[in-house]
């Protein structure tokens, strides 16, 4: 049975679709970027939208697209594209505080198409619209929203002012994650790049009231124009977010939202099992692109930043899965669980790796922290099958670092060289001792 609150929100939005949807559009002009008719944002839209991320925007989005993006660029251009698609109004504000948006003309000399990804008049508009906003403009065009399950979607953006941000990919109530809320974010600078899928990362934003959890303002037609409305008119606004009390009772402002979306108190022993699956299920997910890269990048060299480098490397999905095994290994601990049982039950699980060659969950499990992410390494690097050869190459380059830091920096800035060659040195002295503990020929060396 719907909630009164979602009733609430259905009856604002039937509001906005009476006084906007049925606005006289027909003198839309074939100069602007595309037309959006009398379509108009509604919550449902807002659903929709999150459902079409959930479904389409997986970490290769903007490579198999060939878009360049960084950090503050993927909530707009996903806004963008899923508009034009559905022929939605979209709009942002630049770094000159002009409004620009579906209906602009700046690209009229150029042809458009109906398909969206070879439609030249809406990726010039895209690429020049993305070249004038940023994490700094991005408060001009959205707005803070109440924390819960039916107001944080897929396409929900996360800003930490002035520095970062990205949208949520889709929310997990089941506990298999380590937060409930899943995103999707890209590095700097700005290039053809995969996104990062990671579990919610976000300060506090200590009552700003504009970083945190926010969503895109819907733009709506005004007489000749288009303008945005005040944001405490948006069916999901809240300020809730910036208040003291929010963290009441919680450890931290990640633990509220967490708590607030997914309120379930999960018993540990399934937390553990579902956590389980969560590794193992993105472990599977990696053998194919490992495979895939090994082949690519034999024939052709895959160097660090190539377009190669960037379908076939596999460092942020390493780095999921070891806050995973870190979460699990949390898990057992704080519960008390028998992690040898644990343990044991992970060895029955095999990862067929490449033909006639399998690792078990067990193993990949207790070496995680030796899985080579370059998709030049062999098969057996990107596993940790030969972890003495992993041991050897770290060892190699943190002895070469330290001999570079030495003929560059030893005389013209020996503190700022003092520093850095320890940092290396410790990385060295780990080393070697992991190749003694492993009985590594090359750890001693």
């Amino acid at each position: 049975m719907p909630s009164f609150r979602h009733s609430v929100i259905f009856l604002v939005a039937y509001a906005f679709m009476a006084t906007f949807a049925f606005c006289d559009d027909s003198h839309e002009s074939d100069s602007q970027v595309w037309r959006v008719g009398q379509n108009r944002w509604t919550v449902q839209e807002e659903y929709n939208y999150g459902k079409w991320i959930e479904t389409n925007v997986t970490e290769d989005f903007f490579i198999r697209h060939d878009i360049p993006v960084d950090c503050a660029d993927v909530p707009y251009a996903l806004r963008w594209i899923y508009a034009r698609i559905h022929h939605l109004p979209a709009a942002a504000t630049t770094s000159g505080n002009r409004l620009i948006g579906h209906w602009s003309k700046d690209w009229a000399r150029i042809p458009a198409n109906a398909t969206w990804d070879k439609d030249r008049r809406f990726r010039a508009a895209l690429m020049a619209m993305l070249a004038s906003t940023s994490t700094k403009t991005l408060p001009f065009d959205t707005y803070p929203i109440r924390i819960a399950a039916d107001s944080v979607t897929g396409g929900t953006v996360f800003l930490a002012i002035g520095d970062h941000s990205g949208v949520v990919s889709h929310i997990v109530m089941d506990g298999s994650t380590a937060h409930p809320v899943q995103t999707l974010e890209a590095g700097s600078p700005a290039k053809v790049q995969k996104l990062h899928r990671r579990n919610l990362i976000l300060p506090n934003p200590h009552g700003d009231g504009i970083s945190g959890l926010l969503k895109f303002k819907w733009p709506v037609k005004t007489g000749d124009g288009w303008r945005y409305l005040p944001v405490q008119e948006y069916p999901f606004y809240s300020g809730e977010q910036y208040s003291s009390d929010f963290t009441h009772g919680y450890g931290d402002y990640l633990e509220a939202i967490a708590r607030r979306i997914d309120p379930k108190v999960y018993d540990p022993h399934e937390k553990a099992e579902k956590v389980i699956h969560t590794i193992t299920n993105r472990l599977n997910e990696r053998i194919p692109i490992v495979l895939t890269g090994y082949k690519k990048c034999h024939e052709v060299q895959c160097p660090e930043e190539s377009r190669l480098w960037e379908i076939y490397s596999t460092p942020d999905r390493d780095e999921f899965i070891g806050v995973m095994v870190d979460h699990l290994e949390r898990i057992i601990k704080a519960n008390h669980l028998d992690r040898d049982a644990i343990i044991d039950k992970m060895a029955k699980i095999e990862l067929a790796i490449s033909p006639g060659q399998s690792i078990t969950l067990q193993y990949a499990f207790q070496n995680f922290q030796w899985l080579s992410s370059d998709p030049e390494d062999s098969i057996e690097a990107r596993w940790a099958v030969n972890k003495c050869g992993m041991i050897a190459n770290r060892l190699k380059s943190a002895r070469e670092s330290i001999s570079f830091i030495q003929k560059k920096y030893g005389n013209t800035d020996p503190l700022f060289a003092e520093r850095e060659i320890q940092m290396q040195q410790e990385i060295a002295d780990r080393m070697t001792m992991e190749g003694q503990n492993n009985n590594c020929a090359t750890g001693s060396r």
